[in-house]
């Protein structure tokens, strides 16, 4: 892999970059700068997000600036507010050692004068969303007909959210001699048409494949009745205590209610749709970013230029009408080559649309069951052990040690131990003993009895304390344990990865050769613990072959369509109606308040 020394660079944007602590380029930077820097060219460049993209278009597009002309040279377009202002920071940094380079955001929620006013001013780049900035050609406040560059970064983005209008005016104000950079996730039929309309023999870079899912990102979905939605929601943010997540609904009053009913049981949680005021936006962005919240609940448009490090999971409460809505769903995690998980909640009349965006995404998922209560309660316990064995003392508390160990002087080590971690953990055990399985019940499938065990006690469960800290996804897990104990493709099954430790399965007449030879290793130093978990994960049945249920796999999910009038990619429309009320009619019993 290159540095960015060996990407033609100048030395102030070298320095900018040292700064910031970048080491080495991403594949779209890597691929992209060299080019751009080479030729005055278009450039159609396809990566999903959190790739990098604003560097690739962001150094080349400094470095042919004249800083010294205060005319606009270069207009950035982005899909949201949002988007718009984190470019523009981006610019801002990566330009910090070229003093009279300016770069001006322009964007709906703000006063139009005062960033007419920073235009006039001098603004060689101008960072634009697409409504604001047809707004100010109307009314004569920016002159962009005589610009070199315009970049449409998350160009699908932007189509999807109605902006194609827009888009098409502005262009058609600049001159045709200008270079156009296009920087999106996927290639529809509208990126398409600008591309042919207002393009010139555009050169192509692909990271990855189009219109494919991010290698970062698994990909899961769980099977419940439709009135065990929100309690399957629940149980999956149980079983994952560090989740950083967003949730994804389809309708901004289904946004509210979900958020709403996740705060009332005690998470931290938050709803983010377009009813909401900016100021309401900023605040739970604001909260979001500083991890006060740890579930965003969002609908697609509201969530559109969301960018947050570190996502671990994004989750579909209800899938999206199309499937490349959902490729963007998934891409706000995994970022940055970060692992990430991307679950879908659906009930079995929705099962057809999971092997419609297979096809698309080229990347399988993987059927999971909802944790059961006795999973769940196994989670949260050896989470908590994790937390207390790195939690970091304050000294702050030494003076009143003399009188709490006076407290506690009869209390053997072993008796404060489970008094301890029973202050917190009695809440799950007293909540989730009564809770029944969720999982919907498939034909010819074995359920499990009332304790959470499966019927025929045929599969070992193991925990083992390696997670996800030590750089493991459920698929890389799965790939090593397969690979040091010599197993068959499928010899390892329901494999679940947490921050600190993980679970999984195999059949009973391996056990002895699972504790045998993982018990003896190390991990970077570190001894692997393995034992018998006493919950068996579920179902001990395999991945199901979901493609094989009847029916050909299609990219739309209307089966034979005779007709073949539904646009390619798309989900069926009629399956929105009756979704997105379940659980709103009291959830039971309320889980344990978060501490």
């Amino acid at each position: 892999m290159k540095k960015f020394e060996e990407l033609g660079l100048n030395e102030s944007l070298l320095r900018a970059i040292g700064d910031l602590g970048f080491e080495t380029p991403s594949e779209v930077q890597e691929k992209a700068i060299p080019l751009l820097l080479e030729k005055d060219t278009d450039i159609v460049a396809l990566a999903q997000t959190g790739t990098g993209k604003t560097a690739a278009f962001g150094f080349p597009l400094i470095q042919k600036i004249d800083a010294d002309n205060r005319n606009t040279q270069a207009l950035i377009l982005s899909p949201t507010r949002e988007l718009c202002l984190q470019i523009t920071n981006e610019i801002k940094l990566y330009s910090k050692y070229i003093k009279s380079l300016h770069t001006v955001a322009v964007y709906g929620g703000a006063s139009i004068t005062e960033q007419a006013r920073e235009v006039k001013r001098g603004a060689q780049i101008i960072v634009a969303t697409p409504g604001r900035m047809q707004d100010m050609i109307n009314r004569g406040l920016v002159d962009i007909s005589k610009i070199d560059f315009c970049v449409l970064d998350e160009a699908d983005e932007m189509l999807n959210m109605g902006f194609y209008e827009d888009i098409v005016s502005i262009l058609s104000t600049t001159p045709d001699e200008k270079c156009t950079w296009l920087f999106s996730a996927t290639m529809p039929q509208e990126v398409a048409r600008i591309a042919k309309e207002f393009m010139r023999k555009p050169l192509e870079i692909t990271v990855g494949h189009k219109n494919s899912g991010s290698s970062t990102v698994s990909h899961e979905f769980y099977m419940v009745n439709a009135r065990d939605r929100y309690e399957a929601l629940k149980r999956l943010a149980d079983a994952n205590p560090d989740i950083f997540s967003v949730i994804f609904c389809r309708t901004k009053r289904d946004t509210q209610v979900v958020a709403d009913k996740l705060i009332e049981d005690g998470y931290n949680a938050a709803a983010l749709h377009g009813d909401l005021s900016q100021a309401q936006r900023d605040s739970v962005m604001k909260s979001f970013r500083n991890r006060q919240i740890q579930m965003l609940v969002a609908t697609d448009v509201a969530a559109r230029g969301i960018d947050v490090d570190n996502v671990t999971h994004v989750i579909n409460y209800q899938l999206p009408d199309d499937i490349e809505t959902y490729n963007h769903r998934s891409g706000r995690t995994g970022r940055a080559g970060k692992l990430g998980t991307s679950i879908v909640i659906i009930t079995k009349s929705e099962i057809r649309k999971i092997s419609a965006i297979e096809k698309v995404i080229k990347q399988k998922f993987e059927e999971k069951t909802i944790p059961s209560g006795i999973e769940i309660c196994e989670i949260q316990l050896f989470h908590l052990a994790n937390k207390i064995k790195d939690v970091e003392v304050d000294h702050g508390i030494d003076s009143y040690l003399p009188a709490i160990y006076e407290v506690l002087k009869d209390l053997s080590k072993e008796e404060l131990i489970k008094k301890m971690v029973s202050v917190e953990f009695n809440r799950f055990i007293n909540y989730y003993k009564k809770n029944r399985d969720l999982t919907a019940q498939t034909a010819g499938k074995d359920r499990k009895d009332a304790s959470g065990f499966s019927s025929d006690g045929g599969a070992v469960r193991y925990f083992i304390n390696i997670g996800s800290r030590d750089d493991f996804d459920w698929m890389t897990l799965k790939d090593f344990l397969r690979d040091t104990l010599g197993l068959g493709r499928d010899d390892v099954f329901k494999v679940d990865v947490k921050e600190g430790f993980s679970f999984f399965n195999t059949d009973a007449e391996h056990a002895n050769a699972v504790l045998d030879t993982l018990n003896s290793m190390h991990l970077e130093g570190r001894r692997i613990n393995v034992e018998i978990s006493k919950n068996d994960g579920g179902s001990n049945n395999r991945r199901r072959d979901h493609n094989n249920r009847g029916g050909r796999r299609s990219e739309s999910f209307g089966g034979g369509n005779k007709g073949g009038g539904r646009k390619e990619g798309s989900f069926e429309r009629s399956s929105r109606r009756g979704e997105g009320r379940e659980g709103r009619k009291g959830s039971g019993d309320r889980r344990p308040r978060r501490g």
